[in-house]
């Protein structure tokens, strides 16, 4: 009832001010032309002529569902519909009074006064709304000087393209945010300088960043933050030696929320902003994959997510929320993992349905109890040991986690019914030299034989390299060295990784499921992303000292220490008995010639000497299936029968 009343007034004041448009231009038409009708027909008095012109105006503004079109979002559209409007309405006014009297009591320069008084008045009246929603005339005030405002809060500079600060400001404006008060533009082109966007005048190009900043320091306004209106990696020019100078200096470095932290959006509003990520300065090009597919594959299905308090797993239960999930069951062994992913969908997404399971995928009998309970639709299985020095010292461990933890979390979702599986893997399992690697081509391998087992559930793994920030990577490991005052260490200075964000690899994963509903489901699918050049870690550590606004080698020592037990220099993202092919953008799949199946009779006997504590038996039994599956010897019939239900 009030939509229809809000409206059935918006419609009126169309009316009202076309009425008053035709009267306007009616008494502005000189009296000379305001001539009779002829003897026997009425004559059309001033009030008569008014109503059919306003009755005609209100039909046709609810023809075109002017109505619909809220005043504070007007724009140059708009205009458009409200002349098409008037056009009309002063068209079909014509043929009535023709018909009625001839037009003989109609001035002719009312025909032409007003459609344009109409269309000026209907135009203005929505440009004054709009202002007053953005704030737009404080900036005419005529005390109410740059300085004035730019003394109410912490002053701020935008650093982008000249219709990313637009949208900014108009964002700003509607928002009624004080957080900060805009003082300059940096563009990143030099055509660009000197114009000025919203009032906000853009001082310089990105190449003169550092006189700008000098300006502003001269004119008493020297930014206290700083916000980047694109990807800082995509903007040419900024080095991480002046960033840490920046950084050093006192200014924050801010930035919008990306693309895959509003998912769940259909475009780009403005949020509160937020603090750069050391690592989001490090990354390169994020890569924009398909939301399209990942929002048809997640909506409205129950989602659960293992290993769901780690970096990966809660950064996929943020984003199967952000998709609109209908349930989402977090899984996870370790107590205060879980109880932090918890709180935060809690309190991020209160009204989404979710339950919170302690659980190891270890026990396969309460596993499969828990799905059953849960029945969900799509199973991301997270869960995993996956430092490469620990894990080298407790194989048990990691075979009893990473290997038979993977078997069980398949079962159990083949068993429930569910949609799909998806496996995360790493680079690590390429041609593995270390126990956490060949546990996860083991991993992989588990999924493939679960595929080949028949059943509904289709099977997926998904192979990536580092991801930067992630519990335990460089990045953390580098940033708390730098705070102590150093040394950084490395293992070796020809060390290489690929690195990607941890949103990225979670938008992967999602992409890879998406993509894996297509086709006939009658193999496991293994996807990868194309992941650019890798990045030499001992330049990883020299750019973040940078970044922290010291100076290698003098600030802060690097150490190199050597290499770890089963360290790589480079990792690869093929095995020798693998090729990719493309099947999405960035994203591509492996085709692999394995040698061997594994079979439930190899994994009873790997589990078995895992339960006993065989720590050489385990890494001569793990790595001796893992050669056979690469076809480096052949393989050898499982010992033991299959147990059921382990």
């Amino acid at each position: 009832m009030q939509r229809m009343a809000f409206r059935a007034q918006t419609i009126l004041l169309d009316a009202l001010i076309a009425a008053s448009a035709f009267a306007a231009a009616y008494l502005i038409a000189p009296p000379r032309l305001h001539g009779l009708a002829p003897n026997g027909l009425p004559s059309l008095t001033l009030i008569q002529l008014v109503v059919l012109y306003a009755a005609l105006a209100a039909g046709f503004s609810l023809l075109f569902r002017r109505e619909l079109s809220p005043w504070r979002y007007t724009s140059i559209p708009d205009a458009g519909v409200l002349a098409r409007i008037a056009v009309l309405t002063v068209g079909v006014f014509l043929v009535w009074v023709f018909v009625l009297d001839r037009a003989r009591s109609l001035p002719r320069p009312t025909l032409f006064l007003a459609p344009l008084l109409q269309m000026t008045g209907s135009m203005g009246v929505r440009i004054m709304r709009r202002a007053l929603h953005e704030h737009a005339l404080g900036s005419f005030a005529p005390f109410n000087t740059l300085s004035d405002r730019a003394s109410q809060a912490p002053p701020l500079l935008l650093i982008g393209p000249p219709a990313a600060a637009d949208t900014y400001l108009r964002d700003v404006a509607r928002s009624h945010d004080r957080t900060y008060s805009p003082v300059g533009i940096v563009a990143a082109e030099p055509r660009d300088v000197g114009h000025q966007v919203r009032g906000v005048c853009i001082i310089d190009s990105l190449d003169n960043l550092e006189a700008a900043l000098a300006d502003l320091r001269r004119w008493n306004r020297y930014p206290r933050a700083i916000l980047f209106l694109e990807e800082p990696t995509r903007l040419k020019g900024l080095t991480a030696d002046l960033l840490g100078r920046l950084k050093n200096d006192g200014i924050r470095l801010l930035r919008l929320p990306s693309i895959v932290e509003l998912s769940q959006h259909d475009g780009v509003t403005l949020v509160p902003m937020r603090d750069i990520n050391i690592e989001e300065l490090l990354a390169r090009d994020p890569i924009q994959l398909d939301r399209r597919a990942v929002a048809g594959l997640v909506r409205g299905r129950r989602v659960l997510v293992t290993g769901a308090g780690g970096s990966i797993g809660a950064e996929l239960c943020r984003q199967a929320a952000a998709f609109e999930c209908a349930h989402i069951t977090l899984l996870d062994y370790s107590e205060t993992a879980l109880f932090e992913i918890e709180r935060e969908m809690a309190e991020t997404n209160p009204q989404l349905s979710r339950r919170a399971l302690l659980c190891d995928v270890r026990n396969a009998t309460r596993l499969t109890q828990l799905f059953q309970d849960e029945q969900p639709h799509l199973v991301f299985h997270a869960a995993a040991l996956k430092h490469v020095s620990m894990v080298e010292r407790h194989p048990c461990e990691g075979v009893l986690t990473n290997v038979i933890g993977t078997w069980n979390v398949a079962e159990a979702a083949r068993t429930c019914g569910a949609h799909q599986m998806v496996l995360i893997s790493t680079d690590k399992a390429v041609d593995p030299t270390n126990v956490m690697g060949a546990t996860k081509r083991l991993a992989e391998s588990v999924i493939a034989a679960q595929q080949s087992s028949g059943g509904g559930t289709r099977f997926a793994a998904v192979r990536f390299g580092n991801v930067l920030g992630s519990a335990g990577s460089v990045v953390p490991i580098f940033k708390s060295q730098i705070e102590r005052g150093g040394p950084v260490t490395v293992t070796h200075p020809e060390m290489e990784r690929f690195f990607m964000t941890i949103p990225e690899a979670a938008q992967l994963v999602l992409h890879a499921t998406a993509t894996n509903t297509e086709g006939d489901g009658r193999d496991a699918r293994l996807f990868l992303l194309e992941m650019g050049a890798p990045v030499r870690i001992l330049d990883l550590a020299r750019q973040m000292i940078a970044l922290s606004g010291r100076t290698p080698g003098r600030d802060i020592e690097i150490e190199i220490t050597g290499l770890r037990p089963g360290e790589k220099l480079t990792e690869a993202l093929l095995d020798e008995t693998e090729r990719s092919v493309p099947c999405a953008p960035k994203v591509m799949e492996v085709i692999s010639a394995a040698a061997m199946r594994v079979t439930p009779g190899h994994l009873t006997e790997l589990q078995r000497l895992a339960d006993q504590g065989a720590t050489d038996d385990v890494r001569r039994a793990l790595f001796g299936l893992v050669a056979q599956i690469r076809g480096e010897k052949p393989g050898a019939a499982p010992t033991l029968r299959v147990v059921a239900n382990r």
